[in-house]
């Protein structure tokens, strides 16, 4: 059976070193997140994704979910033990606002636990990871009487949350919805029309689950701007906070996924149900990309969690496999055969996994700091820049660490051979988990239109200049540090080939848009590895920084330091050949008519 180490020193080392938790301390909640408070949460979290979550993880994958005779859904066996153990626990509301019974600490601990979760058993952390998101948008957009009535009761963990946008006919052109909103003259609205690919739209773990639904209340204006927000709770809530009735949606059937398994993947219907307006009216976007940006940045996370555990997992068996003799000669001569992580070619595909999964991280703990940042600050101009930066790097999260997270599960299987494919192994079910956040939550080819088309330049380019100064002004102030000379002209270079790529678009996407959209998942590519290149580029300077002390940690700061020359050495060039795909331009992509298809 698989295993999972959750990567607390790891985190640590960020959170200590690399982006000092402590210089946070005049926002909100940072006070009380001292050091050693933080590495005992984390601990406590990683016990329980260690010893509950992942021995769930294959049992989910077998099993599934079940639909029953009357509509209701059965998770896997152990699935509603753990999540109660999960809400017993306070992690629910580790980040919410004290005044809903949360605790108040920076959701840069969150999203650390969701990276957790997810590694541990990606289809459960699911049901808490959206319920986080809903909770997050009535915070933003729902009244204070919505607040009163759902908040607390999510934030315990009593109930769960889920967002409906994706219809039959429409999937990411939510202009298309046809799912209408009847005024019933007291306030509420009659919701109906069917919703799929619902995640976690029913099951048995929580007494009542606050759906946040799209809809269009009649003779709103068509496409996007006729777009409202409702909240529809599968049981009504009476005055005093008690459920009442059953509403009128129910699960009409369960999707049958290539993975999460374990998720309830629903089919949802919505037949007069009830549900009161979140926002403003045809203003449902607006209040839904709160939840949108937040599950975007959360399933980013997915794509490291399925490297992570898969590397962990091939590791354990590199070093245990024997299979032919190091090509130097024997290097255990006492057995029949050497380990296969002697091998040049595995240790290639190792350390590229390895390599990934540490600047993936980093770069999520940078962007979950901005994020508290843009919503706790009290500066305005500090909440401008934090928020630029989380526009920026939406799509670069979501889009770059899903495609690679699963493109290193594979990498993970194939050090297995056979066995890799065999499901015993447990390997091949995180292949298939990994898949899906490449598509849920706007497929990857849309994040990148969305980082070429709308967030290069918002602003007039005001995010994406304050990154490259950043960057650049980082490699200009250590041009003269010979120990970090490994580090700083890779990264130089990929910054060049950045910023080349952005002058070309300038010039070329605008009379000719064809050309942004042949070259977006190429930019968007390109941005990823100068963003983890950047991070690259400090863990290694602190590194150096912590050898220099001593303090006995010059092994594991070496270990550091030599994954970042792997990452520098072998992946990093890749910017040059992305950019010479996008100057390549659109002219032969669209040529071909589509009959010769």
């Amino acid at each position: 059976m698989p295993v999972y180490k959750a990567p607390v020193e790891d985190v640590m080392f960020l959170l200590n070193d690399v982006f000092p938790i402590e210089r946070y301390n005049n926002l909100p909640g940072f006070a009380e997140a001292t050091p050693d408070m933080v590495e005992a949460i984390l601990g406590e979290g990683a016990k329980l994704c260690e010893e509950i979550f992942t021995p769930l993880n294959r049992i989910g994958d077998l099993e599934g979910c079940v639909r029953n005779a009357d509509g209701s859904v059965t998770t896997p066996k152990g699935f509603k033990e753990a999540y109660e153990a999960y809400a017993a626990g306070g992690w629910m509301g580790l980040s919410m606002p004290e005044e809903y019974g949360g605790q108040g600490l920076p959701s840069t601990l969150t999203v650390v636990m969701q990276e957790f979760l997810s590694s541990a058993n990606l289809a459960l952390g699911m049901y808490p990871g959206l319920t986080q998101g809903a909770t997050a948008a009535l915070l933003v957009h729902g009244s204070a009487e919505q607040k009163k009535t759902y908040v607390p009761k999510m934030v315990e963990g009593t109930w769960t949350g889920t967002m409906n946008l994706t219809e039959p006919h429409c999937g990411t052109d939510l202009g298309l919805l046809k799912t209408k909103a009847v005024p019933n003259g007291d306030g509420s609205y009659a919701i109906s029309g069917t919703k799929i690919f619902i995640s976690a739209g029913e099951h048995d773990m929580a007494e009542n689950i606050v759906h946040l639904v799209l809809a269009r209340i009649e003779g709103a204006p068509a496409g996007t701007k006729g777009i409202s927000l409702f909240v529809v709770p599968k049981f009504l809530v009476k005055e005093g906070g008690s459920l009442g009735e059953r509403n009128g949606v129910s699960c009409g059937s369960l999707e049958h996924k290539m993975g999460i398994h374990g998720n309830a993947t629903c089919v949802m219907n919505y037949d007069g149900a009830k549900g009161w307006l979140v926002g403003e009216e045809n203003r449902g976007l607006n209040a839904m990309f709160v939840m949108m940006n937040e599950a975007r940045l959360a399933v980013g996370v997915q794509g490291l969690s399925q490297s992570e555990v898969a590397y962990q997992n091939a590791v354990a068996y590199a070093k245990e496999r024997l299979q032919g003799r190091a090509l130097t000669g024997p290097k255990f001569p006492d057995k029949p055969a050497d380990p296969i992580i002697v091998h040049p070619d595995v240790r290639r595909t190792l350390l590229s996994i390895k390599a990934f999964n540490e600047a993936a991280r980093a770069l999520l703990v940078w962007t979950a700091l901005k994020s508290d940042i843009a919503h706790r600050s009290s500066d305005d101009a500090e909440r401008q820049s934090a928020d630029d930066h989380m526009g920026l790097m939406t799509p670069v999260v979501k889009g770059v660490l899903t495609d690679l997270g699963f493109d290193n599960a594979v990498k993970a299987q194939q050090m297995f051979g056979g066995h890799g494919y065999i499901e015993e192994w447990g390997m091949s079910q995180f292949v298939r988990d990994a898949r899906i956040a490449m598509i849920y939550e706007g497929a990857n080819g849309i994040q990148a239109m969305d980082l070429v088309g709308r967030k290069l330049g918002k602003d007039g380019g005001r995010a994406v200049m304050a990154f490259f100064n950043e960057v650049g002004a980082f490699c200009q102030e250590n041009a003269n540090d010979e120990s970090l000379k490994d580090f700083i002209s890779p990264l130089q270079q990929g910054l060049g080939h950045l910023q080349q790529a952005t002058m070309w678009f300038m010039q070329n996407a605008m009379a000719k848009p064809d050309n942004a959209g042949a070259g977006a998942t190429d930019y968007m590519h390109l941005f990823g590895l100068v963003a983890m290149g950047y991070m690259w580029a400090r863990m290694a300077k602190v590194a150096n920084e912590k050898k220099v002390k001593g303090n006995g940690v010059a092994d594991k700061m070496d270990a550091k330091l030599l994954t970042g020359r792997f990452f520098m050495e072998r992946l990093m060039p890749e910017t040059a050949s992305r950019l010479a795909c996008i100057s390549s331009g659109a002219d032969v992509t669209m040529a071909m008519p589509m009959e010769m298809f």
